[in-house]
Parts: C-alpha cells; structure tokens; sequence
C-alpha cells in the first residue's frame, strides 16, 4: 500500500510574492549593453529587458499556477528531505509505472505537454497498451522540492531517494526516463534498482565519449557531435564552472535580481533549443518564464546550482545494470554515436538518432517526445 506519509500539496504563490516580483523587475539595474550585434558575449540587453518589461505587466503566473494544479501532486520527506513531485495515474489497469526527471535549468514544467498522452494515450489517438503511471518529482533544491540543508545530495543520492520514492507509491517495478541531470539520476537508478527498475530511457547520453578508435573514420554526425563537444568546452560552459566550484556565490545574484535569474536560464534555452537563432522560435515566451519562476518562487538559484558542486566533486563509474534506450536530438549539447555509447554501455535495447529538437526534449517536441518514451519502453513490457 502507498505509504500514508505522501501530503497532497498545490502550488500557490502569495500575493505579496508576485507584488515583490514586479517591484524587483521595475526596479532592475541594468548593465550596459553588449558591443556585439549577437549573442556571443550573453544574452542580449534588449532581450532581457524585453522579457522582464512582459514579464512586469502581462506575464500570468495564476493562469500557469492553477493549470499545474490540475495534476495530481504531493510531497514526501526522503532523507531528510521534502521531494515534491507530480504522480499522475493512468485510467489504464495495466499501465507501466514510469518516473520521470527534468534537469538544469529545467523543471516539472517541461512535462506539462507529454503527461496527457503518455498517462492517457487513446484520449490523444494511441493504444492502451502504451499507457504509464506517471511520476515526475522536482530534484532537491528545485522548484518546490526542498533544499538540502547538509551536503551529500548529488545523483547517486538522487537515485537512491527515487528508487525508495517509487517503492513508497507501491511500484515494485518501473521504468525511468530523464535528460540533463535528469539522465544522470535516471543512469544512477539503472545501476543502483535493478531489482525494481526494468529499464532506463535517455535523451542525453551520460558518461559517453568520443572512441578514440573511431577516429579515422568517423561519419559525419560523429564529426558533428565532436565539433558541438569543443563549442561547449570553449564557449557554452561557464556556467557549469561557476555553478560546481562557486555555487553559492553565483547563488546571491540569481535569489536578489528575478532579471539576474531569467537572463542566466533564457541564454540557455536560446543555446540549447533547436530554436534557429531565437528561443521564441521552439518555445513560447509564457512557457520559459513558466520555467523560470519554477527557480524565483521558492528561490532555488543557490540550491539548484549547487547539484553541479555535489556531483562534479563526487563522481562513481558504477555500471548501468539494466536496459537502455536512447533517442539523440540534433540539438542536444553533446550526441554520442552509438558504436560510441556501445562501448559505455553495456544493454543497448532501442537507439534512435532524430532530425529536430535540443535539449529540452519533452518541452520542444513533446509528440516526438512520447513517441520514443513509447517505443523504447514497449521492449521491456
């Protein structure tokens, strides 16, 4: 039986919350204006200024707040820690449990488009056979997760709270899906519940690298993949310095300035969608700043950077026990090939290289999302 200690939660911002939001964005200090005509020293002045001014005076948190309380969601102390998730039951009998996690600087919201059809597919033209039970919790130090008061909270720990997570609700088998850090969690449970988790799905690839032994004749998506990995190293990845060696000081800016706080996940969301040189192009505006309130609410810029601190600095090579499936969007940070992946994992079940979509998968392109949770998972039914 569930366990009785799961609490019905609903989000809800205060009034006094949202006055103190748009205060702060009337009130922003900006800095002056980049010398260049694109993106590449940082989001550009007149596109944060642009969004903050939207996000003042027409941005509608109650809208987003009751449609995310549509769905069914709880909170539960693991360790020591409350985990907020979502946990939204299929009508289908024999539905496949199925957890699943969002990463940095994601949240719950990225799923908001995938749990209908994945929970209730004949009500969106599919088959029964394909439905899920889903799970989808906000990481500690995310959104309405809460924060670790003590270190000792990076993947591994993850991992393990997901896989007691599950066996709260009753699942005694699963499966496990997840992106970005959401894919490392997601890696951890298939190496640390195999007795309970049949089978992990990926969208981006964790623990992979170029072989070396490929490298006379690579095709040229593994060129490709090659020259993104290098664009990342040199260009794209200063926040993830910042965020695993100085979590905390990153942290003061990004709870003080909800423009400081938009501008460091927008500049993603540009560098990341498959978005054709504007983020406005693969996601609404509404749906970013939905995101991004998911961090200047409960005030995660610390919390949430400091996973980065966690796992960087503690890192396990513990094998992967269970079966993969991966799907590799054109747009994601880093696209293993699979003779690549082979060499890191041992239980490769369902492989699928994409033609459109990034990094944020189940946000971008949330039919072709579902459409490859399905068919990986349909191997392990």
């Amino acid at each position: 039986m569930p366990d009785d200690s799961i609490r019905p939660f609903q989000i809800h911002a205060t009034d006094e919350e949202i006055d103190d939001l748009r205060r702060r964005l009337r009130a922003t200090r900006w800095p002056d204006r980049e010398t260049v005509d694109d993106w590449t020293q940082g989001i550009p002045l007149s596109y944060v200024q642009e969004v903050c001014a939207y996000w003042a005076e027409k941005y509608d948190w109650r809208a987003t707040e009751q449609r995310l309380n549509t769905l069914p969601q709880f909170k539960t102390e693991i360790d020591g820690v409350d985990i907020h998730f979502l946990h939204v039951r299929s009508p289908e009998p024999n539905a496949m449990p199925l957890i699943v996690t969002h990463g940095w600087p994601g949240s719950i919201v990225e799923f908001h488009k995938v749990i209908g059809p994945l929970t209730d597919p004949a009500k969106y033209g599919g088959s029964p056979a394909d439905a899920f039970h889903v799970v989808a919790p906000s990481l500690p130090g995310y959104g309405f997760s809460g924060k670790p008061a003590e270190k000792g909270w990076g993947v591994e720990h993850i991992g393990h709270a997901w896989a007691a997570l599950m066996a709260r609700l009753g699942y005694g088998r699963y499966v496990a899906q997840g992106g970005d850090w959401g894919a490392a969690v997601t890696s951890r449970i298939g190496a640390q519940d195999p007795d309970h988790c049949a089978a992990i799905h990926l969208n981006m690839m964790i623990g992979v690298r170029p072989d070396p032994e490929t490298m006379s004749d690579l095709t040229e998506r593994e060129k490709s993949a090659i020259a993104g990995l290098q664009y990342y190293q040199d260009w794209d990845s200063g926040y993830s310095k910042e965020q695993s060696t100085r979590p905390q000081t990153v942290g003061y800016g990004l709870v003080d300035s909800p423009a400081g706080q938009a501008a460091w996940i927008l500049e993603k969301f540009w560098a990341w969608t498959d978005c054709n040189g504007h983020p406005e192009n693969a996601l609404t505006r509404d749906e970013m700043l939905d995101n991004v309130m998911m961090y200047w609410l409960p005030g995660t810029g610390a919390s949430s950077a400091r996973l980065y601190w966690e796992s960087f600095n503690n890192r396990t090579n513990n094998p992967i026990k269970v079966p993969v499936g991966a799907s590799i969007f054109p747009r994601e940070i880093f696209r293993a090939s699979r003779r690549w992946a082979e060499k890191a994992i041992a239980n490769i079940i369902y492989w699928n290289e994409l033609d459109k979509g990034g990094h944020f998968a189940a946000f971008e392109q949330p039919a072709q999302y579902v459409e490859e949770v399905r068919n990986c998972f349909r191997l392990v039914r």
